[in-house]
């Protein structure tokens, strides 16, 4: 499973690069939303199946938007000197981000040795350990989201609810502006 792991971060890297690099607006946006999509994919793997739910909605959110925004942007070519600036720019950041990736993979314990053997302190220890007793809550995953961190779980929920709200607004106020006031916008 860490060959498969690994050969999704170099695809979410290549599909980085076709963002970066590309010239057409449209493309760099559903390149971005592969990125997004396959870093879900990434958390299903690493056994956080939480994480990935959140990343998959506030992907398709952001695609949403971004699609939305960039459907009628007109795209001018930068010039030479931009260009490779910017391009010299995306280099030096994916060798840094490729050192500080290598160096954080080698202080990771092996794959698959729990966090429980690892640290007696660790919460989760605690949950195992007291959540019947504690919560009266027979399933676990229920104990710790709604008794343990319900803070935390309502938070989530709320920034969901939030970022859904929020891109219902924007894209419903464009879609009943008339095309006269749409083409005014554009114009000013």
């Amino acid at each position: 499973m860490p060959e498969v792991v690994v050969a999704l971060i170099l695809l979410m890297i290549v599909a980085s690069l076709v963002a970066i690099e590309t010239p057409n607006l449209l493309y760099s946006v559903v390149s971005v939303g592969a990125v997004g999509f396959l870093l879900s994919i990434v958390f299903l793997f690493l056994a956080a199946p939480d994480l990935a739910i959140t990343q998959i909605a506030v992907e398709v959110i952001t695609l949403v938007l971004l699609l939305r925004a960039t459907a009628g942007a007109r795209h001018e070519p930068a010039s030479d000197n931009r260009s490779f600036f910017s391009a010299t720019v995306a280099v030096a950041m994916v060798v840094v981000l490729a050192i500080f990736s290598v160096r954080m993979f080698a202080e990771f314990p092996e794959f698959g040795q729990p966090v429980i053997d690892r640290f007696a302190d660790a919460p989760s220890n605690t949950y195992l350990r007291d959540g019947l007793e504690k919560t009266g809550a027979a399933n676990i995953v229920t104990a710790v989201l709604l008794d343990f961190r319900a803070y935390d779980t309502l938070g989530e929920a709320t920034v969901l609810f939030c970022a859904v709200l929020g891109a219902q607004t924007i894209l419903r106020k464009k879609a009943r502006k008339q095309p006269d006031e749409a083409d005014e916008e554009v114009e000013s």
